[in-house]
């Protein structure tokens, strides 16, 4: 495997997405192409996979992965959020599998200069796509308290936000917050002695919750699903790996949302909205992963599949 990143779940994404030779399926979040790699092995000989991802790292690893499967690999660089403008371009109507693998690859966390841990010092980026966009720097220097508040506490799920903020803001007004460390530091200060003794680091929240503005991560989540879900053949399937709880959150409700169908109140004597069921859900309870896989890959730990089928 390419030291990329490790994928996650392996075995049980295949099965989720029951591949299957000659299939169209699309890695939405292709990373160094662990998943994809398994996709077109099981779906040869002529199966073929779409591989997007809006980091050009990701796509340069996955190049090189995936280089034994020629023509049956299609790699393009762009956001899931626009598999059907993508799937469109590429003159493809419907495929029988998407995958999602979200979060940040193993291959971001260790390399310094993309700027989203704070174990590594680097400046603040913790872009995916370092070719445009504001920056963590941006956001941590210029943002208005009470908008910074609100990402750190509604991305973050961070309970001390109010507190992390007011330290970051007379801290900015020194001097900028410039490196991962830095802003680190400042959080840590910023919280109660008995939140530093806890399992996780004291920032781990704030960078999360900055990290997922950056990125645009739940919005764009939110528009993979609703758009993927027409791009999918009758008993196509949509499997989703999420690794914290607004992730989860969204799949778990959008899915239960396109099996439903019907978004008029209960009390409505008939629908108005004529809005049709799409989905079936495969997973009535999330697929994790198991003790083996969480002991050589630690970073699995808080993993959980989805899966829903197009009906």
């Amino acid at each position: 495997m390419h030291p990329y990143h490790t994928p996650v779940m392996q075995r049980e994404v295949i099965e989720s997405l029951r591949c299957r030779p000659g299939g169209i399926y699309v890695d939405g979040t292709v990373g160094g192409g662990g998943h994809a790699s398994e996709i077109l092995r099981i779906t040869a000989p002529d199966g073929v996979l779409i591989g997007i991802d809006v980091d050009d790292d990701a796509l340069r690893a996955s190049e090189e992965q995936l280089k034994p499967f020629g023509d049956r690999k299609i790699l393009v660089k762009g956001n899931f959020a626009d598999i059907h403008i993508i799937l469109d371009n590429l003159n493809i109507k419907e495929v029988d599998g998407i995958l999602l693998d979200l979060g940040v690859s193993s291959y971001q966390l260790r390399t310094a200069d993309r700027g989203f841990s704070f174990s590594l010092d680097a400046a603040l980026d913790m872009r995916m796509d370092q070719s445009h966009g504001p920056c963590a720097y941006d956001i941590v220097n210029t943002f208005p308290e009470k908008d910074l508040e609100r990402i750190i506490r509604d991305y973050g799920e961070e309970i001390m936000a109010d507190r992390i903020v007011k330290m970051i803001s007379a801290r900015r007004k020194v001097s900028p917050i410039k490196t991962t460390a830095e802003l680190a530091g400042v959080v840590v200060k910023a919280l109660p002695s008995r939140f530093r003794s806890q399992k996780i680091h004291p920032a781990t929240k704030t960078f999360q919750a900055i990290r997922i503005y950056v990125n645009n991560e739940l919005l764009n989540l939110y528009e993979a699903i609703n758009h993927g879900v027409d791009m999918l053949k009758i008993s196509g399937r949509l499997s989703i790996i999420s690794f914290h709880s607004l992730e989860d959150r969204i799949v778990k409700n959008n899915f239960r949302s396109w099996q439903k169908g019907c978004l008029c109140p209960t009390n409505f004597p008939m629908c108005i909205c004529q809005r049709k069921a799409k989905l079936k859900i495969v997973t009535k309870r999330p697929v994790i992963p198991n003790a083996s896989e969480i002991e050589t890959n630690p970073r699995a730990r808080s993993a959980k599949l989805r899966t829903a089928e197009r009906i």
